[in-house]
């Protein structure tokens, strides 16, 4: 039976305070993760990457990109242990000074012209601890920000995790529209790395926010209590493996986000002809824009549920990214503009803000930070080499884009599948998530009791919920 909240702890609920921490430290994350992306596409073919062929470099770069994303399960699996075991809060202050630091290690960094090989192999080791991080952030963060909401507006305030995305991405860009202006020059020479030593004043604001953050009462009761998972991995695959596997499914759609913010800005600037500003700009509004359409998605999936809003976004940007790639092929800015507002601000946003909520939501709250960080790194691998993906299945021609959106569609078609088969819950009590640990648990338990009458009275729920 589930005790009724404890007046104290519920006070002391804090969704405001949670939301606008979520949000700086996801904008540090995201800002540090795609200042990357976008100078793999403009500069670090050239510094990094030098090769006859152009093509060659930008793959090298991209799979640079990529590589953080490989790392991005490791973090997520090794922070989301001590998450769930020391609590919430102090590892997201690791993530973000790890992030941090990382960003600001590259913006030193030596080129290839100046230290051969070792400027790669360096470029790799900073892009590693960035994915680190970042595996460890977007979970971590959904699962404070949640287990601080109120019931009815959890989506709502956890969708100011992924905001924090969008204004990292819009930080990223704007940054970046200067440098691209700059004599060709000086951006190589020194204009690349400004973005990445920015970094550092994100870090101090979000690092001193929270700070001042309580941990969620739904750990602290589990501390004082004794009842924290011992090994928080091997409970989450016992009893919600299959949990796993959706949440792994449901991530390959942030394949759309990385074949258009990263392989898109090179397409559009070194095959479709259009100026690097331009193209930034376009994607700085678009996604900026999505800071407003996110929470707007959260709040109906509050409502009418998340599955629907999920299912609309996957379908709606598998068509709608060969809308944007045709206004890519058109030539018109216009029309760029016009694509890109209906798959990312409409479209992608009913998703990037439903999900943070959602995937937390599959989990009970003893491995729920282990869980949805897994799930959702191990999906989010795809999405992390899909611009190097991308790259390769490009053909000649003004249609050689046509294999890329084909890519984009069976990824939104594999995340549609994974969203239908997936628990609705908007309105389930948060003492209730994650049904099948609770069930799995309560079984155990009984078969122990059982087995040794004696300690029958001495049985305890894994973790007492608020």
């Amino acid at each position: 039976m589930h005790t009724a909240p404890a007046p104290r702890l519920a006070a002391r609920k804090t969704p405001r305070k949670a939301a606008l921490a979520s949000f700086l430290g996801s904008t540090l994350e995201y800002y540090d993760f795609f200042i990357y992306g976008t100078a793999a596409a403009l500069v670090f073919p050239h510094l990094f990457f030098p090769s006859a062929d152009p093509a060659i470099g930008l793959i090298g770069a991209f799979a640079t990109f990529g590589v953080a994303y490989v790392a991005r399960p490791v973090g997520g699996l090794v922070m989301g242990h001590f998450g769930d075991k020391l609590g919430r809060k102090r590892i997201l202050l690791l993530t973000l000074g790890i992030m941090g630091l990382a960003s600001l290690g590259i913006g030193f960094l030596p080129t290839y012209e100046q230290v051969g090989v070792w400027a790669p192999i360096l470029l790799v080791a900073g892009r590693l601890a960035q994915g680190f991080s970042a595996g460890a952030e977007s979970a971590g963060a959904s699962t404070l920000t949640l287990e601080h909401s109120p019931e009815g507006k959890r989506g709502f305030f956890t969708s100011f995790v992924m905001t924090g995305y969008a204004s990292g991405m819009v930080l990223a860009t704007l940054v970046f529209i200067p440098v691209t202006s700059m004599p060709q020059e000086a951006m190589m020479s020194w204009g690349w790395r400004v973005p990445f030593w920015l970094s550092i004043v994100v870090l101090g604001i979000a690092y001193w926010v929270r700070t001042h953050l309580d941990e969620t009462p739904v750990f602290e009761e589990a501390q004082e209590h004794h009842q924290v998972a011992p090994m928080p991995v091997k409970e989450v695959l016992k009893f919600q493996g299959t949990d796993v596997l959706r949440v792994m499914g449901m991530s390959i759609m942030s394949v759309m986000q990385t074949i258009f913010t990263v392989f898109g800005l090179a397409y559009a600037t070194s095959t479709a002809g259009f100026d690097r500003a331009s193209i930034l700009t376009v994607n700085a509004v678009a996604i900026g824009l999505s800071m407003f359409a996110m929470p707007l998605a959260a709040k109906l999936s509050d409502r009418i549920g998340r599955r629907p809003l999920l299912l609309t976004a996957a379908i709606g940007c598998s068509i709608t990214i060969f809308l944007y790639f045709l206004a890519l092929s058109s030539g018109n800015i216009v029309l760029v503009f016009l694509a890109a507002f209906l798959n990312m601000t409409v479209l992608y946003s009913g998703f990037n803000g439903i999900w943070p909520s959602f995937f937390a939501e599959q989990f009970a709250a003893p491995v729920r930070y282990t869980g949805m960080a897994m799930g959702n790194q191990l999906g989010l691998v795809l999405a992390g080499f899909a611009p190097m993906i991308a790259g390769m299945l490009l053909t000649p021609g003004i249609t050689g884009w046509v294999p890329v959106a084909v890519f984009g569609t069976a990824c939104m078609l594999v995340a549609a599948v994974s969203v239908y088969f997936s628990r609705e819950t908007y309105k389930t009590p948060v003492e209730d998530l994650g049904s099948p640990y609770l069930m799995g648990t309560a079984r155990r338990r009984e078969l122990l009791a059982e087995e040794n009458p004696a300690e029958r009275q001495q049985a305890r729920p894994t973790m007492q919920l608020p």
